[in-house]
C-alpha cells in the first residue's frame, strides 16, 4: 500500500470494514465517513500481517456534518439505529460541526476540515462508499500511514501534554511494534 487509491482497494476487499461502511452508506447522512481508528488499525494490522477487524481495539468511528442538526441526542439516536443492524460492531457516532466546540478549534468546514484536526496524521483519514466505490480521505496524506509512523498533526502541535497522554493510554507500540514514534 502506497496511496489512498491503494488503501481504497485494500478496504474494499476487507468485509470486516465494508459492512459497516454498507451500513452507513444505508443512513443517508450528510458526508458521513468512518474513520481514525477503524481505517488506521487495519491498514496497521495488514502490514503487521495480523487478521483485519474492525472491533480490534477502536470503535467505528462514524463522523458526518450536519450544522442543521448539531446535537449529541442525533449522534445517539444514529449509534442505536447502526447497534440495531450489527450489534457486534462498537459504533460511536460524532457530528462534526459540533466538535469544534469539544476540541477547541475554530468551527470546522465540513468533514474533512474536522479529520483534519484529528491528533495523529496518521488516524486522519476516513472511507466511505459512495455510488459503490470506497472513497478514502486523508488530509495529511496516507505517507505516515503506510509508513508505520506515528505524529501529530499540526492541530495538535501545540497540545503536547494531551497528545503524550493520548499515546501512553493507546499502548500501541505493543500491539504494533514496527511503529516509529515521531515528536512534533
Amino acid at each position: 500500500m502506497k496511496t489512498s487509491q491503494d488503501i481504497g482497494a485494500f478496504i474494499s476487499s476487507q468485509p470486516p470494514i465494508t459492512d459497516p461502511l454498507k451500513a452507513v452508506e444505508a443512513l443517508g447522512l450528510r458526508d458521513a465517513w468512518i474513520g481514525a481508528g477503524a481505517i488506521r488499525n487495519a491498514v496497521w494490522d495488514c502490514l503487521h500481517g495480523y487478521e483485519v477487524t474492525v472491533a480490534a481495539g477502536s470503535d467505528a468511528d462514524v463522523v458526518y456534518f450536519d450544522a442543521e442538526s448539531a446535537y449529541a441526542s442525533q449522534d445517539l439516536a444514529i449509534e442505536s439505529r447502526l447497534r440495531a443492524h450489527m450489534p457486534d460492531v462498537p459504533w460511536q457516532v460524532r457530528n462534526q460541526a459540533r466538535m469544534h466546540e469539544q476540541n477547541g478549534d475554530p468551527p470546522y468546514r465540513d468533514t474533512e476540515d474536522a479529520i483534519r484536526c484529528w491528533p495523529e496524521t496518521a488516524t486522519a483519514i476516513a472511507a466511505r462508499i459512495a455510488g459503490g466505490r470506497i472513497e478514502v480521505i486523508a488530509p495529511h496524506g496516507v505517507d505516515d500511514l503506510v509508513r508505520l509512523i506515528v505524529r501529530p498533526t499540526s492541530a495538535f502541535s501545540h497540545k503536547q501534554d494531551l497528545y503524550a497522554a493520548r499515546l501512553a493510554a493507546k499502548g500501541w507500540a505493543r500491539r504494533w511494534p514496527r511503529l516509529t514514534f515521531v515528536a512534533a
